[in-house]
């Protein structure tokens, strides 16, 4: 047994973006180029900020909070095919987190700056992270069931599946 029951999480900000419902949203940041974005940080994380400009990709760690409670087999949106949660990455999860890089524009205060986003405007913020690509980027020898379906990715949206009724 898992010692632990409950974890909980305050979101250090709020992410803002033109995608006012999830319904039409990029699935994915490499999806969304061009689409701009700003941060807007709690004023007393501000310090935390402190070199973030050095980066020009940033890992921003949120909470699905629009998404539909998870279920264990999914219907994701780039394939007519179910598949287990955890080999998706479908908003609608035990612990509703998803991950996004974005490119960090500028920063003005407790702002960021961001392009290339695919997060519905007003989404909690959870956590920032630098993108380091010795660190992030991996040699990979299989996809999964993306392998067949990675080519719709750029036309692939958000069709409002996993939004809470």
């Amino acid at each position: 047994m898992i010692a632990y029951e409950m974890i909980a999480y305050k979101p250090i900000g709020i992410i803002h973006t033109p995608f006012k419902e999830p319904k039409g949203v990029p699935i994915q940041p490499s999806a969304a180029v061009g689409v701009r974005g700003w941060v807007e940080l709690l004023p007393k994380y501000v310090l935390g900020l402190k070199d973030i400009k050095r980066f020009s990709h940033i890992i921003l760690i949120y909470n699905f909070h629009l998404a539909t409670p998870g279920k264990l087999i999914v219907k994701p949106y780039m394939d007519d095919e179910e598949h287990g949660v955890f080999a998706t990455r479908a908003p609608s999860r035990p612990n509703p987190i998803g991950i996004s890089i974005v490119r960090l524009l500028g920063v003005e205060g407790n702002v960021l700056h961001i392009k290339d986003v695919d997060i519905v405007d007003g989404t909690p913020l959870l956590d920032i992270k630098p993108y380091v690509p010795e660190f992030d980027i991996k040699e990979v020898e299989k996809i999964g069931w993306l392998e067949k379906n990675v080519h719709k990715l750029s036309e692939a949206r958000d069709d409002g599946r996993f939004v809470k009724g």
